[in-house]
């Protein structure tokens, strides 16, 4: 079984999406988008907008405010961060993959060869 985090599945399930990715990057141009210039931005009707960003709210990538009659929207840079550092931990710098990984590097370079990254093997 995985130790999958599960706030960090459901926020990649949420941008699998492209237009909940396009509200994402719109989102991190500003500090802040309404709801109303959202739905100037995109080619979607009301109800699809609204859609999306319940999604994109649910899994915890973006926060709501409430002014009046009008919502706006800003993306959770932290939580963004946090899910790039879970990326990158699965690609480590080091060949061979992480420390007492089944993965090994095969040298295919003569001694004297400048080195290349190699074949890996399981």
């Amino acid at each position: 079984m995985t130790d999958a985090d599960p706030q960090a599945t459901e926020a990649f399930k949420a941008l699998g999406d492209p237009v909940r990715w396009s509200i994402v990057r719109e989102l991190a141009q500003v500090d802040e988008l309404a709801f109303s210039t959202l739905e100037e931005i995109l080619p979607l009707s009301k109800p699809a907008v609204s859609y999306h960003t319940r999604i994109l709210t649910q899994a915890g990538l973006l926060t709501v405010r409430k002014q009046g009659r009008h919502y706006f929207y800003a993306l959770r840079r932290e939580l963004v961060r946090e899910l790039v550092e879970q990326v990158r931990g699965l690609a480590p710098a080091g060949r061979g993959g992480r420390p007492g990984s089944p993965v090994t590097a095969v040298r295919s370079a003569a001694p004297d060869e400048p080195e290349d990254p190699g074949l890996l093997t399981w």
